[in-house]
């Protein structure tokens, strides 16, 4: 079943289109990636995706759902764990994920709450502030704070930015614990970390799809078998269609 289809989504900034015509397809229980060098317009799709920006033009079904006729429809089945990282610095961890559970209606806010601590392994952390969290426990009480109405669909813009190679790789692990039961749609800038994760990557250039596919499927459809080596040559405009 698809998860989200896009039909010409367009977002413009006056004369410039941030995401110019984009058709795309997400699959239920998918992990894409979408990547694009600063200003390619993955940030910008994100945010129409998850009703946070009106399209100038074209839709975008989200389960059915259009972002544009049945926005508040699209809100309730989905979570958003944006660039900068969400969280009441001055809210304890669980004070943080009961606030939102009670914010998006989702039952029992504490059962909510001690659900989603154990899913990302907060527990030890729970009645720490905000603000003194490492940058590494910061982005993992994000993304908890965006699963904790059980979305359907989940994004996550940039999600490791900024953390060193150990926090990332930790991150990594809960990302990986939620493919096959949760769509989520990832940017990052990190391109071993697309590599890693994706089931599927998309390469915006100039807020256009330039390619789409597994990892190994652009890797052989640049000619190359590093990614990186691909993802540069796709986004310069070689090898694509």
């Amino acid at each position: 079943m698809t998860a989200i289809e896009t039909r010409g989504l367009t977002k413009r900034y006056g004369e410039k289109a941030a995401v110019d015509r984009l058709n795309l397809t997400v699959e239920r229980g998918e992990l894409f990636a979408l990547l694009g060098v600063n200003g390619a317009g993955k940030s910008t799709a994100i945010k129409m995706l998850s009703c946070l920006l009106r399209p100038d033009g074209g839709d975008a079904l989200l389960l059915g759902d259009s972002i544009s006729a049945a926005p508040r429809a699209v809100k309730r089945r989905i979570g958003v764990s944006p660039q900068e990282t969400a969280v009441a610095p001055n809210l304890t961890v669980e004070e943080n994920l009961e606030l939102m559970a009670g914010v998006c209606g989702a039952g029992d806010p504490r059962a909510r709450r001690r659900r989603v601590l154990a899913e990302l392994g907060l527990e030890g952390e729970a009645r720490r502030r905000a603000r003194v969290l490492s940058g590494g426990w910061q982005r993992r009480l994000s993304i908890a704070m965006a699963l904790v109405a059980d979305p359907e669909i989940l994004f996550l813009d940039e999600p490791t930015l900024g953390l060193d190679v150990l926090a990332r790789r930790e991150l990594w692990e809960v990302v990986r614990g939620l493919k096959g039961r949760t769509t989520v749609v990832l940017t990052t800038h990190y391109l071993e970390e697309a590599e890693a994760l994706a089931d599927r990557v998309g390469i915006l250039v100039e807020g256009r799809l330039r390619a789409v596919g597994t990892p190994e499927e652009l890797k052989a459809l640049a000619g190359t078998d590093r990614f990186e080596d691909a993802f540069v040559a796709l986004a310069a405009g070689r090898g694509a269609a």
